[in-house]
Formats: C-alpha cells, sequence, structure tokens
C-alpha cells in the first residue's frame, strides 16, 4: 500500500483522461495523506466513508490505515459521482489494483444524495474524509449527514478547508454543534502549503450529539 502511494505520488497517475482535473491539484499531497492515514490508526477507525475519489491519493492513505489498524472487517464506503465522467475511473483502478477491492466500494451517486439514504438506513462509520464538491451548501449538506452518519465521538476530516466555502460551512458546526478542532500534522511535514492555507482540517464530534436551540443561534462565519 505505501508502494502504491509512493508511485502515485512521484510518477503520477497511469493516465490523465482528457479534459481531466490536473493531477497535481486536485490529489492529496503525500504529506498530508500520511496525516490522515495517521490519525485514523490512531483513531483505530474500522470504517471510513469518503467523499470524492479523484485519481485515489486520498483513498490510498485511509485503505493504509485501515489495514494496519487490523479492523475485521474494514469497510471503505468511496462517494465521486465523477469517477468515470471526468476521471475514467482511473482512482478506482489504482485503489482496486493496491488490492483494496475487498474492502472498498464505489458510489457514483451525489454525496448529498446518497448519505441521506445512509443516516436513514442507520448506518455508522468512525471517521469521514471530505473532499468532494467545495460549494458552501454541498460541504454544509454533506457534514449535516455526516455528522448523524459518524458515531459520537468518531472524527471527520476535511481538505481544502482553508478554502472560504469550505471553511465558513464547518465554522457552522464548531459553533453549534461542538465540533472540536483537532490538531493534524505529519510525521514528515514537509514546507508549508505556498498559498498559506491550511489543507487538512480535523474535528472531533461530540459525544453524545447536541440538540441546540433553535432561538439561541448565533453568526458563525
Amino acid at each position: 500500500m505505501a508502494a502504491a502511494r509512493r508511485e502515485l505520488a512521484e510518477h503520477g497517475p497511469p493516465r490523465t483522461p482528457e479534459g481531466a482535473p490536473d493531477f497535481a491539484t486536485v490529489s492529496l499531497p503525500g504529506r498530508d495523506g500520511d496525516a490522515v492515514r495517521d490519525l485514523l490508526m490512531q483513531e483505530q477507525a474500522g470504517t471510513v466513508v469518503e467523499i470524492g475519489l479523484a485519481y485515489a491519493g486520498s483513498a490510498l492513505a485511509i485503505g493504509e490505515a485501515l489495514l494496519r489498524t487490523g479492523a475485521r472487517p474494514p469497510r471503505h464506503v468511496v462517494i465521486d459521482p465523477y469517477q468515470y465522467t471526468a476521471y475514467d475511473g482511473v482512482g478506482w483502478e489504482l485503489l482496486c489494483g493496491a488490492g483494496l477491492g475487498d474492502i472498498a466500494e464505489l458510489v457514483t451517486a451525489p454525496s448529498q444524495r446518497f448519505l441521506a439514504r445512509l443516516a436513514d438506513e442507520g448506518f455508522s462509520a468512525d471517521a469521514a474524509f471530505v473532499d468532494g464538491s467545495h460549494h458552501f451548501h454541498n460541504v454544509f449538506v454533506d457534514l449535516h449527514f455526516l455528522g448523524e452518519i459518524v458515531r459520537p465521538g468518531g472524527i471527520v476530516l476535511l481538505d481544502d478547508v482553508g478554502w472560504p466555502s469550505v471553511g465558513a460551512a464547518v465554522a457552522y458546526f464548531e459553533t453549534h454543534l461542538g465540533w472540536r478542532p483537532m490538531p493534524v500534522a505529519s510525521a514528515d511535514p514537509g514546507p508549508e502549503p505556498a498559498d498559506g492555507r491550511p489543507r487538512i482540517g480535523a474535528y472531533r464530534l461530540p459525544d453524545p450529539r447536541p440538540a441546540p436551540d433553535f432561538r439561541e443561534f448565533r453568526p458563525f462565519c
């Protein structure tokens, strides 16, 4: 698994479909993948929901964590409606080629719809990683349903948390639902992002889940 991640980081995907997003732009850098892996291992996560597969950079890190923790049975639910329309299935091929096809499942429905189904079914996860749509309303809906799916006391990680739309969405859950920021660090931190924005955010969900009073609503961003 680590070898597959190194190969992807050093040489990129085996092919880049015409018109697909640039690998370097959308893929999680190795230092951040290590941080995600280490945090999930620290949490002993056995079931993880991931939004956004693209070229599988983060998915490989999550798969590595699931295998290293030794959870039985590990489960990795990957949601990406653009995997075949924009990426020609490259990310899923890489994930299966790394031996993760038995623990991962790919869902090509929009996350805002599929997460609602999971919540209705009573599905429970230990953690989630969010790197899907960066539109505020979509991130907000994703986080709303993940707040029901991820077990109390579990964690939610987000890529590109420095983007105003993503940061504003998560700020609501910090302010009104008690999500607590967690430190995120890699064993090999490397250089800081050139634009100064933090890349990864991690949040601990409260236990038990709160029931805020709508009359106490406060501005959150």
